[in-house]
């Protein structure tokens, strides 16, 4: 037996720029394909799978698509690297973060009238790859009453059961043959990261995996949130630090410090009700203009932090060259975020890098699924995944 056959393997659909797959990475999952339509994101998870060593089974085994819409993905004419393990071993996760407009609070909420919805789709995958795990990421919205019946009706597919139709009229599935261990919102801040950032995720077992095996949900890491203040202050002084001589000084020794200042006493404040974390990063549509924070009360809540939540700022290198100091660390609103103070707050490992202008590359952070939770769900479905396996190997000795 090689090292790849005894590796835990997964795919990923609307893998993005990589923020399920970081968490998945770290929790054990090794990826056969990860499936993404962006080609910004799709360049970022190339360019990270190429240069990160800690990812080399990745750039041996694991089939990047080119952009694909996974709508037309076709694991058994697409996957090429990765065919031979998949044939031997079978799949151990199946994940994916769902498109969320369908369902988020900041959309219509056409739930699965909207185009959009790829829940169809991923029960298709399930069935056509029959994984031992599923994992699927969606926004808290979609556990809004309203969506019940649709909650319902996944559940049966996967599960069987009754669900509801449109008509009123009650319907029976037989399922897939798995069990949904749960279906429930995690906060992100309650993993270490520093954002108030809920998301709704389901885990499915295979019900030959599953067996006698109790599957745990994930518990907090953190009894206290990670404040923006301390997760941010070492990038924010990279960022100040060469201004504190020369032309800007004053100003920049006045801006660092005030936003320090307004960043802790936030904290400080708000210790036990939040810890100052913020608030949540949004992508935004490509309809739309270049990025920001988010809507209007996004904003004032990072006002409250000391950032400027009116744009991103260049990086550092880009901010010297376009001489944008005034816009990004020193106006009266506080610093700008960069792409990689977003990172930060979404909970990407250090050195992530992001490919392409830097609108695309704050879109990739902000729809990202923070990686530290998707590693708390990760271990969870490994645990089940790691007893069912010793099960079996003890029942054949």
């Amino acid at each position: 037996m090689t090292s790849a056959d005894t590796k835990f393997t997964s795919i990923e659909i609307c893998a993005g720029a990589g923020g399920q797959a970081i968490g998945l990475h770290e929790a054990g999952f090794r990826h056969l394909a990860l499936v993404e339509i962006d080609a910004h994101a799709v360049g970022t998870l190339r360019k990270n799978i190429d240069e990160r060593k800690s990812w080399a089974w990745e750039k041996e085994h694991c089939d990047l698509l080119p952009p694909t819409d996974v709508k037309e993905f076709e694991p058994a004419r697409d996957l090429k690297k990765s065919h031979q393990l998949l044939q031997q071993h079978g799949l151990d996760l199946l994940a994916g973060g769902v498109p969320c407009p369908p369902f988020s609070h900041a959309g219509k909420q056409l739930g699965k009238d909207d185009e959009r919805d790829l829940f169809p789709r991923m029960l298709q995958l399930v069935q056509e790859l029959n994984p031992r795990a599923v994992m699927i990421e969606n926004v808290r919205g979609i556990m809004d009453p309203k969506f019940s019946d649709y909650r319902d009706w996944i559940v049966a597919q996967l599960q069987g059961g009754t669900y509801r139709e449109e008509d009123g009229s009650v319907a029976t599935e037989v399922g897939l043959g798995y069990t949904v261990c749960n279906w429930g919102v995690l906060e992100a801040s309650d993993f270490g990261v520093p954002q108030l950032r809920p998301r709704a995720i389901l885990v499915a077992i295979r019900n030959d995996v599953l067996k006698d095996v109790k599957y745990e949900w994930p518990t907090p890491t953190h009894e206290e949130p990670v404040s923006v203040a301390e997760a941010l202050q070492p990038s924010m002084w990279e960022r100040y630090e060469p201004y504190f001589e020369g032309v800007y000084a004053q100003r920049a020794r006045e801006a660092y410090d005030g936003w320090l200042r307004q960043a802790l006493e936030r904290a400080a404040e708000l210790k036990g009700k939040g810890g100052g974390v913020a608030p949540t990063l949004v992508g935004g549509s490509k309809k739309h203009g270049g990025a920001d924070l988010g809507p209007s009360r996004a904003k004032a809540a990072w006002k409250m932090l000391g950032v400027s939540g009116l744009g991103v700022a260049n990086d550092a290198e880009t901010c010297r060259k376009k001489e944008s100091e005034g816009r990004d660390l020193l106006g009266d609103g506080g610093p700008m975020l960069t792409v990689e103070q977003a990172a930060i707050i979404q909970g990407f490992p250090k050195g992530w890098e992001f490919v392409g202008g830097k609108t695309a590359q704050y879109r990739q952070v902000g729809n990202a699924f923070p990686p530290p939770v998707a590693a708390a769900v990760g271990r969870s479905i490994i645990q089940v995944l790691e007893a069912a396996r010793e099960r079996d190997r003890s029942s054949k000795d």
